[in-house]
C-alpha cells in the first residue's frame, strides 16, 4: 500500500515511536506545506488588496494563485465562487447565517440529518428558533447511511434547505450526494453540503455534484489551521448579503449607506488569512500528485484490516457501515471501557485516537452512547499503525479484564 514517508512531516519524523490516528480531526503537516508558508512570509509578506507597491502586488498575486489551485482542486470552474473562510464552521455559519435570514421565513422548514456535525446542525437548528420555522431531522439506516425514502417525505413545499455531511466525521458514511441533491432541488430547497470530510480523502469535484453551497477545512487535508473554503453558486451569492462588513469587501461607503465589492470579496471582510491560502495550495497540490483515487485506496487498505482485527475481538463494537462503504474512519467501543480511558491507555503505548461525542451528540443519542473511540486513518499511515491500534486495543482490554476479576 502507497504512504507518504514519515520523513516529509517533521513532528512525525522527530517522533518515530507516535502513532498518529486522529486526522479526522486534523492532518499533519508535510514539509512542503510549512516550506510554502515560511517562504511566503520570508519573501511575500504584505497585505494583499492594500498596496500599489510591488512587495503588495507579490502578496496579492500570491493569494489569488492559491485561490485558483484550491478551486482546481476542488473542481470548481468560477474560483471567484470559492470564498477563503476560517474553516467548514465558519463556511456553514456564513451561509446560514447570509443565505438563511434573507430566505427563511417563518413556518418553513430546515432538513438536516442525524449524522451531521455539530457545525451543521446548530447553524440551522439557531436559524430556526430564530425565524420560527421547523427543523427537520432525517434519521438514518441501521448501518448509518442516510435513509433516503425517509429524506423523500420529509420534504415539501414549505423546504428551504436540506444541510448533509457528504462523509460522516463519526460513521465514515459516505453520502449518495447526487440524490439527494436531486430531491432537495425537486422540491425548489438549496442543498447544503459539509465536505469536511470529503476533500481530504475522495475525489471531489463540487460543480459535477451539483451542491449549492460546499464547505471544507484545510487543516483536515495536510493544509494548515485557520482557513477552508466556502464554495457557493454564483447567482445565490451574489444575492446574499454579506456576513461580516469591514475592510476590502466594500465598494462604497457613503454617511448612510454603503455597497459591496465584487465576488470573492464582498464575504472576505479584513485582512485575509493570505498565508494560510498559499499552505493550503501547496497541500491541494501535493495531494493532486498523489493523486485521490489512490488516496482513497490506501485507506481502504487500513481501514479494511484495522476492522476486521478490531471486529475480532471480544467485546469490540464498530460502528457504521462495512469498510468497502466508508472512509479511514473507525468509530468503536471496548466493552465497559469507557472511550476516554481507552485513549488514555492507547496514548501510554504511544498511539493517538479520539475519544468522545466527536462534536455529533444528535448521533451519539441515537447510537445509544455517550462516547466513541476513534481512529482515522490517512496517507502517512501505514500497516505497522494498524497494529499498534489493534494491540493497544488488545492491551486495554486485558487489563480492564483483569481489574474485573
Amino acid at each position: 500500500m502507497m504512504s507518504l514517508p514519515r520523513s516529509e512531516f517533521p513532528l512525525l519524523a522527530a517522533s518515530p515511536r507516535l502513532v498518529y490516528l486522529d486526522s479526522a480531526a486534523t492532518t499533519q503537516k508535510p514539509r512542503v506545506v510549512l516550506d510554502a508558508i515560511r517562504d511566503f512570509y520570508e519573501n511575500d509578506n504584505a497585505n494583499p488588496h492594500r498596496g500599489a507597491y510591488e512587495l503588495s502586488v507579490r502578496a496579492t498575486r500570491r493569494y489569488h494563485d492559491a485561490r485558483a489551485r484550491v478551486a482546481a482542486f476542488l473542481g470548481v470552474r468560477d474560483s471567484d465562487c470559492l470564498i477563503f473562510t476560517r474553516g467548514t464552521t465558519e463556511s456553514l455559519n456564513l451561509v446560514a447565517s447570509s443565505w438563511g435570514r434573507a430566505n427563511v421565513g417563518a413556518g418553513d422548514e430546515i432538513v438536516v440529518t442525524a449524522a451531521e456535525h455539530h457545525a451543521n446542525f446548530v447553524p440551522w437548528q439557531q436559524l430556526a428558533l430564530e425565524r420560527t420555522a421547523r427543523l427537520r431531522i432525517c434519521e438514518l439506516e441501521a448501518d448509518g447511511s442516510i435513509d433516503l425514502d425517509r429524506l423523500r417525505t420529509l420534504l415539501g413545499s414549505r423546504t428551504r434547505v436540506v444541510a448533509f455531511p457528504y462523509v460522516s466525521n463519526v460513521l465514515g458514511t459516505i453520502a449518495p450526494v447526487r440524490e439527494i441533491v436531486d430531491l432537495a432541488h425537486g422540491v425548489g430547497a438549496i442543498a447544503v453540503c459539509d465536505g469536511a470530510q470529503a476533500a481530504p480523502h475522495l475525489s471531489v469535484c463540487v460543480d459535477d455534484l451539483g451542491v449549492d453551497f460546499f464547505a471544507a477545512s484545510g487543516h483536515k487535508m495536510l493544509g494548515p489551521t485557520g482557513i477552508g473554503v466556502l464554495v457557493g453558486r454564483r447567482y445565490l451569492l451574489d444575492a446574499m448579503p454579506p456576513f461580516m462588513t469591514g475592510g476590502d469587501m466594500i465598494e462604497f461607503v457613503e454617511d448612510d449607506h454603503s455597497t459591496w465589492n465584487r465576488l470573492p470579496h464582498k464575504f472576505e471582510a479584513g485582512t485575509p488569512n493570505a498565508a494560510g491560502a498559499v499552505g493550503l495550495a501547496a497541500a491541494a497540490d501535493l495531494l493532486q500528485r498523489i493523486g485521490m483515487d489512490a488516496v482513497r485506496t490506501h485507506e481502504r487498505g487500513l481501514v479494511n484490516a484495522a476492522y476486521q482485527r478490531l471486529a475480532a475481538i471480544e467485546g469490540v463494537r464498530i460502528y457504521g457501515p462495512a469498510p468497502e462503504h466508508r472512509s479511514g474512519v473507525l468509530s468503536f467501543n471496548v466493552g465497559d471501557v469507557h472511550p476516554h480511558d481507552l485513549a488514555t491507555i492507547l496514548d501510554s503505548y504511544h498511539v493517538c485516537i479520539r475519544a468522545g461525542h466527536h462534536c455529533a451528540q444528535p448521533l451519539m443519542r441515537r447510537l445509544g452512547v455517550s462516547a466513541t473511540a476513534r481512529a482515522s486513518f490517512y496517507v502517512y499511515n501505514d500497516d505497522a499503525d494498524v497494529d499498534a491500534l489493534v494491540n493497544g486495543v488488545m492491551a486495554a482490554r486485558e487489563m480492564f479484564s483483569r481489574v474485573g476479576a
